[in-house]
């Protein structure tokens, strides 16, 4: 026996929402990581990360530009936050 159609139709937008909540955590994660990826220098990272650091690079340059460009903007808010306060404290 066949579920009503209203049954399909809750767990199709569940799913969607699920994806949807998914992929917003996803760009929020590729924004973090890609401005904190961009605050580092080679001083900055110890040798043993230089690995890691070049899979995240060739991941970061193989993303659509469209794809980056929402994820930062996504973490823009936060980033501007932190630099305000790393700002306001006395050096």
């Amino acid at each position: 026996m066949a579920l009503p159609q209203t049954n399909d139709a809750a767990m199709l937008r569940a799913e969607v929402e699920m994806l949807m909540n998914e992929r917003e955590s996803l760009l929020r994660t590729l924004g973090a990581a890609s401005v904190f990826f961009a605050n580092l220098t080679a001083e900055d990272l110890p040798e043993t990360a230089y690995d890691a650091a070049d899979v995240l690079a060739k991941c970061l340059d193989n993303l659509p530009e469209e794809t980056l460009r929402e994820a930062l903007l996504l973490v823009q808010p936060l980033v501007e936050r932190d630099l305000g306060y790393a700002e306001s404290q006395p050096v």
